[in-house]
Formats: structure tokens, C-alpha cells, sequence
């Protein structure tokens, strides 16, 4: 006897050859909507937009200024006697900081050969950038030195101010947003292991939402 499959259940052919392929798809879907998603979040601006040169920095006071960086930027976000070259640099770090995972990526700040290293040097350089801005200004002046003197004691007690790393001479621009590369992170076992697990967690949540769903509709 022939078993005819239930409409709502096709039979499905080559399972195991697609199957395979769905995290490799997944991550260059992920990589390809975030200027979309970036973009719809980044401030607008009613100045010139030539880009903003932002200095080198090197690995060591990378290291250094990462810790620092959410006292940085909720000190920008606070700050009421802005200009529009600090509001683009602000603006900059947090955008280029999205691009890095939010720093959430193993060895993004420590690991010269992670594919999310040369980003992390994008968006520390412009906290640096950020941070040193506002010491030029009035109401920012006194945090801001204070954060100056802590990161600058922080680099000469660990000895950090002359460790290098091959992206430690490479200056940037408020212009130019820095993306890791596909081909690298697929490349890095770390990183391609921490996004599969993401992955893996938003999977096994949405599965869940749909089993619960279903349960609820079928009691």
C-alpha cells in the first residue's frame, strides 16, 4: 500500500545535502544586512560629510582604552556643548563598534589574526578621538582628563605603549565604516564558533516559540 503524505507534511528530498549548507548561509545573511541594519540607527547629520581623520592605535593602548570604552561614549552621549566634529566621531565609534559584534567576538581586541581585530582598532582609535575632544570641552573637561590620566597610568604600569600589531599604523576615517571580512571569519575557528552558537541559540529559541505555539493551539 502506498502511504500518501499529509498536505500540511510534504516529503522532503536532499534534506541532508541543504542542511549542511545553513550555516554557512546564515552567516553571510548576517554579514549582508548589517549596513541596513547600522544604517537605519546612525545619526543624521547636517554638516559637511567629508570624512574625519581619526590617528593610529597601536595594540597596547587598544588593550588599554577597551575597558574604558562604555565610560567614554556615556560620557559623549551626556554631553550638551557639542560640535559637529564630536558628534561624528561619537557617532563613528558606536556604529563601527556594531560592525565588531559589540566586541562580543573572542580575541576581537587581543587577537591580531582575529578577522575583528582590524574593526576593534577602528572604533577604540575613535573613542581615543572622542575622549580627547572632550577635553576641550567646558563641561566635559574634568571627566575627561581624569579618564586621560587613568588610561595613560594603565599604559605605562602593564608597560603597553610600544606593543605593536600589523593594523597598529593604519589611520582611519569617519568616511570609511572598517567590515570584517567573510572570508576570514570563516577562516577563524573562534569566531566562526561563537557566531554558529549564536546561531544555534536563536535557532533553538525560535524552535521552542514555534513548539509552544503550536501547543497552545492544540491543547
Amino acid at each position: 500500500m502506498i502511504r500518501q503524505s499529509h498536505p500540511a507534511h510534504p516529503i522532503v528530498r536532499g534534506k541532508g545535502r541543504t542542511t549542511t549548507g545553513v550555516p554557512f548561509a546564515a552567516i553571510c545573511f548576517i554579514l549582508s544586512i548589517w549596513p541596513t541594519v547600522l544604517a537605519a540607527h546612525s545619526g543624521g547629520s547636517s554638516g559637511s560629510q567629508a570624512g574625519i581623520p581619526i590617528p593610529s592605535l597601536t595594540h597596547g593602548e587598544m588593550a588599554v582604552i577597551a575597558p574604558y570604552y562604555g565610560r567614554i561614549v556615556a560620557i559623549g552621549e551626556a554631553a550638551s556643548d557639542t560640535d559637529e566634529t564630536f558628534r561624528r566621531l561619537l557617532n563613528f565609534t558606536q556604529i563601527q563598534r556594531a560592525y565588531c559584534l559589540w566586541g562580543m567576538m573572542p580575541g576581537s581586541v587581543s587577537d591580531e589574526e582575529s578577522p575583528f581585530n582590524e574593526c576593534s582598532h577602528a572604533y577604540l582609535a575613535a573613542a581615543k578621538a572622542v575622549l580627547l575632544h572632550m577635553r576641550t570641552m567646558n563641561d566635559e573637561k574634568a571627566q575627561a582628563g581624569n579618564l586621560v590620566s587613568d588610561i595613560d597610568e594603565a599604559l605605562v604600569r602593564n608597560n603597553l605603549s610600544l606593543v605593536l600589531c600589523q593594523f597598529s599604523s593604519e589611520n582611519f576615517n569617519t568616511a570609511d565604516l572598517i567590515r570584517p571580512k567573510l572570508a576570514g571569519i570563516l577562516g577563524h575557528a573562534k569566531s566562526l564558533m561563537a557566531i554558529l552558537s549564536i546561531l544555534a541559540a536563536i535557532i533553538g529559541c525560535l524552535g521552542l516559540t514555534a513548539r509552544a505555539s503550536q501547543t497552545n493551539r492544540h491543547p
